[in-house]
């Protein structure tokens, strides 16, 4: 039920010199304390607060930490309860008291004493000396303050009782999915996190000092709000950037609150590319009273003039991702900076400057690293809901909440961009009036009613006080390629301006991407803290019980390169929209909850899985990136490649004396054209033209894989594309083959003993729905789909020595996977192994493919579900595919290792009822 964790008792008494007329005392409360769990909720009642308790816990902590709670019975099977999330190893909901006694020192007698627990889920109260702290606090986002004066006894151990409820206090999240209190990935914890301390103040001291930038008139606006009206002196200092002390201010201030502008000559602006930050120190002094605040802060000006979003005079294109709270090893995020700066730097390796708080908003440590690294954050209210204003106590909470988040990180420039929660459904009054308060409190930042919407009217244009819009549709079309990337065939000339005609506020693409990849079954390992892989174990088992573990390393890598190039082409087009203001994707790294989302390039680790290297991916996705729009990913060698350059770029500065220059190289690395753009000055912004290439495709004369690169010369800017070329003309192969789309044409000449291309109509088959893209997020939060992962082959294989092809998706299979139906092997009970794989999803596992090959009788059948046939002259990928399988099949290694019934091939791949309504048909006719 607990381990035990028997720690020295650390209470540290820290004493800061911030003025000649006064010592600040803060006693840092971290170490060992006393604790006992309440699930029959029965403290209050008995008065635990009177009790000694008799198990330790060290603090800063959570109870599965410390090994208290339900442990996890819970076995890796394939159940949908293991794949909802990762599994704690103790689970514990309901309330938990923690005690401690801490000595005062004397010189804390009439002071004020603030204790300062920084992150807690969900109600804190405190207990002093057996006597109850007035109220409590129930704060999802900023730090839970308490004023312990009058209570605390100084020169004396005093007793401290917190009890801290992780139950539901308020509704707040649809099926419990809202992460600042979930499940799926940071886990409902119950504990003290971050700062614990008692912190003593003179009996006048600042309650806030907020500081807005004026970066067009060179000055800061000052706020300095005190706990008591005041007369007295105030004393504002300020160091640039450099650390330089600027000129000091005095003023005489009376009342409670003083606000004053403060200049400064040419400022330093803050923005990605230089994160210039300011530090703001504030002392009043009245009579024998006297307190200090600092903040940090930085000049920036961000606008959404003519519907772009700018900083500081200048285009903003934000490339995001989101931060769902996930980490995976402790169940909760850090609240020290070593942990995000993990996550910052990582995100900024793969080209990001731009994080989206979804649902949640971070602990101080978190905007801390951002400021300094110049990222721009969206934070979101604790908010995912269907119903909202249905709960009065809710939108009290909200307000509240808001005005804690406000005051706590208000002054940070990373906070740039606000949202008050999550696809919100209900009362949009409640919404829009929440929005205003929010806005006529503080202009510094950027304010959305929510990101995306499906409430019927709202979500396919802004709502009216909306400063900008976070969407993946518009009510002219989608913003985003997953919903056209599988409906439509490759263009690369394509982009999302259309869509955004007329809007008058900046759009950011929501959650773009959400391809599915197969689990690295490999992380299995890094779960060495206080959640459990059961999910990934449970695919370990399932995969090896079938005899397919072999195959996991592969699936993994087929299914991550295929969800790479699908990124790259989602990050471009929106790299090529005029209007756009950025993209959120979803995800970077992996989610491991709502039924194992695992959509990441890296894992939830923020670590690699070997998909595609950061310095690979910043080629399109960085503040530089050349572009080219061209009209389709095949073609065949008597057609011209037109092609036409741009640029996007969106750095700091017009880049002087580009020269823009492109290649065409085929498989072998050999150039086959080339040439020089004319030379010019980028300017900021995209669809900045560079300049056009006409390229004739008659030099290939078989078909291959070709790379189009456009670079800079002289700098490290560069980026690819692949298109495939294939024949005009194709020589005659396959005279002594039987190519039929008739399963009963083709057992005739089996039982002959001939080679025979079974090619049935689409129609003609079972099986599963073809898809080029992989699974949308989760094949077990969204069930309903048809939950394949891309293709996997050996490109080496003979059968396909005439077809171009990695070992995974690309582009030139949408037709073939589109135009096809994708066939289970499992039902032939034997154990044919595919030419063309296709991967199944992590929750079946089922034996799936396009091409396999059998002996059937005496003869040699290789059945390709793939239509073939139809429309040769439009479709040269699928007229190549069938010179490649024939030319394949007249060789010598056209020689299966399986053999098969033909009536189990009837049995397991005709459709039966689609044949009994033609013999109907016939018989009608008749």
């Amino acid at each position: 039920m607990r381990i035990s964790q028997h720690l020295v008792f650390a209470g540290i008494v820290l004493i800061l010199t911030i003025s000649c007329k006064q010592e600040v005392r803060q006693i840092d409360l971290s170490g060992q304390w006393e604790v006992l769990l309440d699930s029959l909720d029965q403290g209050v009642s008995e008065q635990w607060y009177q009790k000694n308790f008799s198990d330790p816990i060290n603090l800063p902590g959570t109870l599965c930490d410390a090994g208290f709670g339900m442990p996890c019975s819970l076995e890796p099977v394939m159940e949908k309860e293991i794949f909802l999330n990762l599994k704690r190893k103790y689970d514990y909901v309901g309330p938990a008291w923690y005690k401690r006694e801490v000595f005062i020192p004397e010189t804390w007698d009439n002071k004020e004493i603030i204790l300062t627990l920084e992150r807690v889920i969900w109600n804190s109260q405190v207990w002093v000396n057996e006597k109850k702290i007035e109220g409590s606090n129930e704060s999802l986002s900023t730090p839970h303050y308490f004023n312990l004066t009058n209570y605390l006894i100084p020169g004396r151990n005093n007793t401290i009782v917190i009890r801290v409820d992780n139950r539901k206090q308020h509704d707040i999240s649809f099926n419990n999915l809202a992460h600042a209190y979930t499940n799926d990935t940071q886990t409902m914890w119950n504990g003290i996190l971050g700062r614990i301390s008692l912190t003593a103040k003179d009996k006048v001291f600042i309650e806030e000092l907020r500081l807005t930038p004026d970066v067009d008139r060179q000055k800061v606006v000052v706020s300095v709000k005190s706990s008591n009206d005041i007369s007295g002196k105030l004393i504002f200092t300020l160091k640039d950037p450099a650390g330089r002390t600027l000129p000091v201010k005095e003023i005489q201030t009376n009342g409670n609150e003083t606000v004053f502008d403060y200049e400064i000559t040419d400022p330093l602006l803050w923005d990605e590319f230089n994160p210039n930050l300011y530090h703001a120190s504030v002392t009043i002094e009245a009579g024998e009273y006297a307190d200090t605040k600092t903040e940090t802060f930085g000049m920036r000006k961000l606008t959404n003039e003519n519907a772009l979003l700018q900083i500081n005079g200048r285009r903003l294109f934000l490339r995001g991702t989101l931060e769902c709270c996930i980490f995976p090893l402790k169940g909760y995020p850090p609240t020290d900076k070593a942990g995000w700066e993990k996550v910052f730097n990582v995100a900024r390796s793969y080209g990001m400057n731009h994080l989206r708080f979804h649902s949640w908003c971070p602990p101080e440590a978190a905007f801390e690293v951002a400021d300094e690294m110049g990222f721009y954050l969206q934070v979101e209210l604790p908010l995912w809901v269907l119903n909202v204003g249905k709960d009065e106590p809710t939108v009290e909470f909200l307000y509240k909440e808001s005005a804690r988040i406000m005051r706590e990180y208000g002054n940070h420039p990373s906070f740039c961009f606000w949202s008050l929660g999550n696809e919100l459904q209900g009362d949009f009054d409640v919404l829009d009036k929440l929005l205003s308060t929010i806005k006529e409190q503080d202009n510094r930042r950027l304010y959305m009613t929510t990101s995306f919407t499906f409430e019927p009217g709202h979500g396919d244009w802004p709502e009216p006080d909306d400063d900008f819009w976070v969407t993946q549709w518009t009510k002219k079309g989608w913003v985003r390629g997953q919903g056209v990337f599988d409906a439509e065939p490759a263009g690369f000339n394509k982009d999302f301006s259309a869509a955004i005609e007329g809007l008058a506020v900046p759009v950011i693409t929501h959650e773009i991407g959400q391809y599915s990849v197969y689990p690295n079954l490999k992380e299995i390992d890094k779960y060495t803290g206080n959640l459990m892989p059961l999910n990934l174990k449970a695919v370990e088992n399932d995969l090896d019980k079938k005899g397919m573990l072999h195959l996991a390393q592969d699936y993994l890598s087929a299914s991550g390169k295929l969800a790479v190039i699908l990124y790259k082409e989602e990050i471009e087009r929106a790299l090529k929209t005029a209007g756009f203001s950025g993209f959120q994707l979803l995800d970077l790294h992996d989610f491991p909850g709502q039924g194992t989302a695992l959509v990441g390039i890296i894992d939830a680790f923020w670590e690699s899985k070997g998909l595609i290297t950061p310095e690979e991916f910043r080629r399109f996705c960085s503040p530089v990136v050349p572009l080219a729009r061209f009209e389709k990913a095949t073609y065949v060698n008597n057609e011209m490649l037109e092609v036409h350059f741009e640029s996007a770029n969106f750095s700091n500065r017009i880049l002087e004396k580009i020269q823009p220059v492109w290649t065409l190289s085929n498989s072998a690395g050999e150039v086959v054209a080339q040439g020089e753009l004319d030379e010019q000055d980028l300017v900021v912004g995209n669809t900045v033209s560079l300049g056009d290439a006409s390229i004739p495709l008659t030099m290939i004369s078989q078909a291959d894989q070709l790379t189009l690169s456009l670079s800079y010369k002289n700098t490290d800017y560069q980026n690819s594309w692949n298109i495939w070329v294939y024949p005009h003309h194709l020589p005659e192969v396959g005279s002594d083959i039987l190519y039929t789309r008739s399963f009963t044409e083709a057992e005739s000449a089996l039982k002959q003993g001939k080679k025979v291309l079974l090619n049935p109509q689409v129609e003609d088959l079972k099986g599963l729905e073809g898809k080029f893209v992989q699974v949308f997020w989760s094949p077990v939060h969204f069930p309903n789909q048809p939950g394949t992962m891309g293709i996997l082959c050996d490109p080496g294989h003979p059968a396909l020595a005439s077809f171009p092809t990695e070992m995974h998706s690309n582009w030139q299979w949408w037709d073939i996977c589109k135009n096809a139906k994708t066939m289970e092997l499992d039902s032939l009970q034997e154990n044919v192994q595919p030419i063309v794989r296709m991967i199944d999803n992590f929750y079946k596992n089922r034996n799936l493919g396009l091409i396999f090959e059998a002996n059937v009788g005496d003869g040699k059948l290789l059945l390709c579900s793939p239509d073939l046939a139809e429309n040769p002259e439009s479709r040269p990928v699928a007229r190549q595919l069938r010179f490649s399988l024939l030319n394949y099949m007249e060789s010598v290694d056209f020689a299966p290792k399986e053999s098969v019934s033909f009536e189990h091939l009837r049995e397991a791949f005709h459709n039966a009822e689609r044949m009994e309504k033609e013999q109907k048909s016939i018989y009608d006719a008749d």
